[in-house]
C-alpha cells in the first residue's frame, strides 16, 4: 500500500472540506499539482502516474484552505426568476411570468425582447432555458451557414449541447455526410461577437481539424483578431456556467 494511504484511480473523487476534488493522471506532468477548473466549479488534483495519485490526494487535503479560497472566488449561481433581465447575444431580454407555453417575444417600441413562461422555481427555469436553447440554435445555425458558405464548405448539421468543457465541437464532412457542429447553448449568454467567433472557429475546423497555422489563418480571415474573444471566454466562462445552477 502507498505510504499516503489507499490506492486511487484516474477520475476518482474525494471530498476535502466540503469541496469535490477530482484526481487526474497527466503523464506529461512533472509533479503533483492542484488547479481550479472554473467551468466545472471543482478542484483537480493532478499526478504524473497512477502510483502518485495517493500523493495527489494527500496534497489536496493539506491544501484545504487554498481550495476553500479558490472556490469562494467563483461567481455565485444565478437562479432564474420572473422580473430578471438577461443579456442574450448582447441584447437585453426580460423574463416574464405568463400562462400557456413558453414564448419568445420580439422587442417592440420601448420593450426589450422578452421570454414569457409559466410555472415557478425549477419548472419556470426549465421553460426559460428551453427558450434560450432555441434562440441559441437559431442564431448559431445562421452564423454557421454564413461562415461555411464563406469557406466553401458543406453546410453541417448544427445542434445544441450543455458541455462543461468546451464551447463547440466539429465533425468534418465525410463521403455522403456534410458533417456536424455542436455548440454550448450558454454561448447565448455571451456577447454576439464572442459567440460569432466560436461559430467561425468551429467552421474553420470543417477544413482543418487541428489548430495549426492554416486553421488560424481561416479564423482570422473570417473574424479578424480572435484573441479578445478567447480572453473573454476564459475570464467569463465560469459566470456563464453558473447561470441557472
Amino acid at each position: 500500500m502507498s505510504p499516503f494511504g489507499r490506492a486511487f484511480s484516474d477520475g476518482d473523487r474525494l471530498e476535502v472540506g466540503g469541496a469535490v476534488v477530482t484526481l487526474k493522471i497527466n503523464r506529461r506532468a512533472r509533479r503533483v499539482s492542484l488547479r481550479l477548473d472554473r467551468t466545472r466549479r471543482q478542484i483537480v488534483a493532478t499526478a504524473p502516474s497512477a502510483r502518485r495519485l495517493p500523493e495527489a490526494a494527500a496534497f489536496a487535503r493539506e491544501r484545504a484552505h487554498w481550495i476553500a479560497e479558490r472556490l469562494a472566488e467563483l461567481p455565485d449561481a444565478q437562479p432564474i426568476a420572473p422580473g430578471m433581465t438577461l443579456m442574450l447575444f448582447g441584447e437585453p431580454v426580460r423574463l416574464e411570468a405568463g400562462s400557456g407555453r413558453a414564448r419568445w417575444l420580439e422587442a417592440e417600441d420601448a420593450e426589450p425582447h422578452r421570454i414569457r413562461a409559466m410555472g415557478e422555481g425549477e419548472g419556470y427555469a426549465r421553460a426559460v432555458m428551453l427558450m434560450i436553447r432555441k434562440r441559441a440554435l437559431a442564431v448559431l445555425a445562421e452564423r454557421t451557414a454564413h461562415y461555411a458558405t464563406q469557406l466553401g464548405a458543406p453546410l453541417p448539421k448544427v445542434t445544441i449541447m450543455d458541455a462543461k468543457g468546451r464551447w463547440g465541437s466539429c465533425r468534418p464532412s465525410r463521403r455522403g455526410d456534410a458533417g456536424s457542429i455542436r455548440y454550448s447553448w450558454r454561448l447565448a449568454l455571451a456577447p454576439f461577437a464572442v459567440a460569432d467567433y466560436v461559430a467561425a472557429h468551429e467552421c474553420a475546423h470543417l477544413l482543418e481539424l487541428n489548430h495549426g497555422p492554416r486553421f488560424w489563418a481561416h479564423v482570422k480571415a473570417l473574424v479578424g483578431d480572435e484573441r479578445p474573444h478567447r480572453a473573454w471566454l476564459r475570464a467569463e466562462g465560469a459566470r456563464l456556467h453558473a447561470f441557472g445552477t
